[in-house]
């Protein structure tokens, strides 16, 4: 056997040639035959007793292709670790002329995408920023009213009134259609709130949506679930057709409303209240900002990393890869965003070798478990703990290990970020509530 290794002119492609001789198979296919003429069971022959010739005649060109395929992937994989190479995907087979029946030697050629060597920029030389957000009064008003409508008491009446809530279908005056299904919280209205005091189910309202809300395009925004771009070339009139009348008592902020929000006397006055509200609000935004400043490590490392992609062997790799659900039209009009997703691999896996990181079989039961438990709102007492573990190793070894494999990928990636929080400037970046909102809506 002979195996060469020719790389282009951008050494990112290789081709890998395999020469067969009759001396390298020949063996394992006689063993292959001799076995089959011990098991076949042929009419006119006792078991056992079938000469290999005739095994040869009715069955060899079939033992020749699978041993060759196998002696084949066992010395293309050989190779590639011997020699440490690093490749895209997998080796792609280069279709050629094979006569099985009369030839005795035969050359095999597999395309290879050559993944580079490459440097991570120095530590301290990416810089981030991370959103260190302060609770202004507007965000506490709207949190307060939230919790007050969401434990209230809720009706629908036949008319409106003012501060209603209103479910219709809004479109642009005039336009074909039903519309877009909106909840229009008509508190929230800076002008002709007037309007919608009054309606029924069925009415139809004209109104300037722009005017209405004052010009606040994020208020446009959540009201009508459009993006900036098309919020901001909203003009003129629009209609929306009324639906349904909501109508929400608030709860009153007493002993009943702290027990449903955080758990049976759990808070027991007001000041508790508040100040729980405030501390729970502050630990969702700064969930956040973590994931904004994560985003923007990866976003940063692919800027600052300057990897070569053997482009035209990947677009090949996806297109089989993917077995015919992605056309090559597909992956060239993304193309761009299966680049970055590869380099980012290629830096998430060198950042792994680089500081030995791993996940243990205990780490991925233990998140299991604390899944488990927030999603059922529980506490892990001794009384649960064994059938609490015993659910989370039987949802990991569902599918087969697909979950378990899920949450070791989940985990290495929250490693290999912390790993790289250490590495990168992280710049504060002082911000109201409300603006974090507005910045990074949508």
């Amino acid at each position: 056997m002979d195996i060469t290794l020719n790389k282009k002119d951008d050494q990112l492609h290789a081709i890998l040639t395999v020469n067969l001789t009759e001396a390298d198979y020949a063996p394992a296919v006689e063993s292959k035959l001799k076995e089959y003429s011990k098991q076949a069971q042929i009419k006119g022959f006792r078991p056992g007793k079938v000469p290999v010739t005739l095994v040869r005649k009715m069955y060899g060109k079939g033992i020749l292709v699978e041993e060759i395929n196998q002696l084949l992937g066992k010395s293309v994989d050989g190779y590639i670790k011997e020699n440490n190479l690093k490749i895209l995907g997998e080796p792609l087979p280069v279709a050629t002329d094979i006569d099985f029946d009369n030839q005795k030697d035969y050359s095999f050629q597999f395309e290879l995408g050559l993944l580079p060597e490459f440097d991570l920029p120095a530590d301290q030389a990416v810089s981030v920023d991370r959103h260190k957000v302060d609770l202004d009064e507007n965000t506490l008003s709207e949190t307060y009213e939230q919790l007050g409508r969401q434990f209230g008491e809720t009706t629908e009446p036949e008319t409106s009134e003012a501060n209603d809530f209103i479910y219709g279908k809004l479109k642009k005056a005039g336009e074909e259609g039903e519309g877009r299904v909106v909840l229009l919280p008509t508190n929230k209205l800076k002008a002709d709130a007037d309007k919608f005091v009054g309606v029924k189910n069925g009415d139809e309202v004209s109104f300037d949506l722009k005017k209405a809300f004052g010009d606040d395009l994020q208020a446009i925004r959540n009201f009508t679930g459009l993006s900036k771009e098309e919020a901001d070339k909203i003009e003129g009139e629009y209609t929306l057709a009324v639906e349904k009348i909501q109508r929400s008592t608030p709860a009153e902020f007493n002993q009943e409303l702290f027990d449903k929000v955080f758990g049976k006397d759990e808070i027991t006055s007001k000041e508790a209240f508040e100040e729980k509200v405030r501390s729970t609000v502050l630990e969702n935004y700064d969930r956040e900002a973590d994931n904004l400043m994560n985003r923007q490590i990866i976003d940063k490392m692919l800027e600052n990393t300057t990897i070569e992609v053997p482009k035209d062997f990947f677009k090949k790799w996806l297109e089989r890869a993917n077995q015919g659900k992605l056309t090559p039209e597909q992956i060239e009009e993304h193309y761009e965003d299966y680049e970055k997703e590869l380099k980012w691999s290629m830096i998430r896996n060198k950042v792994v070798e680089a500081n030995e990181l791993k996940v243990s079989n205990e780490e991925i039961l233990d998140r299991t478990i604390q899944k488990i438990l927030g999603q059922f709102n529980m506490e892990l007492t001794p009384e649960l703990e064994e059938s609490v573990r015993g659910f989370a190793d039987n949802y990991l070894r569902q599918e087969n290990g697909k979950n378990y494999v899920d949450e070791y990928e989940a985990i290495l990636a929250e490693k290999v970020l912390e790993n790289l929080r250490g590495k990168v400037v992280v710049n504060d970046n002082p911000i109201t509530a409300e603006d974090f909102r507005n910045q990074n809506a949508g």
